[in-house]
């Protein structure tokens, strides 16, 4: 529980004592690499669906006209997914796209992240209409009716 509530106020990664150096690198590593992939360039320039707009060039998103301040993660999350819409992403492959190989077995970061873009995108969070759950395997940014 601990670690979902670290998550859910805003961290990124949560570590747990003991740990080994090697651990400890390796989630270093990964912050960074999360970090130099958010700053490459995506396959498209601006996404709008409905009243979502995202500018990935100044890593901006818009909802109703009303800026939504995303921290690196979900911003990253959020690009994996919508650079993928109308796809199924697997938890795993979200994992390790967006935290790291090093944490596939870490499925409730997902949720929890998945969670907190859904409260900041949908009209409905209880009831999204973009971000979709497809159980047992992953997400899925839909973006047609």
């Amino acid at each position: 529980m601990d670690k979902v509530k670290c998550l859910e106020l805003g961290a990124d990664d949560y570590i747990t004592k003991p740990f080994g150096l090697n651990e400890l690198k390796a989630r270093i590593n990964a912050v960074l690499r999360r970090n130099k992939a958010a700053d490459s360039s995506p396959t498209m320039s601006l996404f709008k669906c409905d009243n979502i707009n995202i500018n990935f060039a100044e890593r901006r998103v818009k909802v109703n006209d009303r800026e939504v301040k995303l921290t690196a993660t979900e911003y990253n999350l959020l690009r994996e997914l919508v650079l993928n819409a109308n796809k199924t992403l697997s938890h795993s492959m979200l994992l390790n796209r967006v935290w790291g190989p090093e944490y596939s077995q870490e499925k409730e970061y997902v949720r929890v992240f998945v969670r907190r873009l859904r409260e900041e995108l949908e009209p409905e969070p209880g009831n999204p209409r973009y971000i979709l759950t497809v159980p047992r395997v992953g997400y899925q940014f839909k973006t047609t009716g």
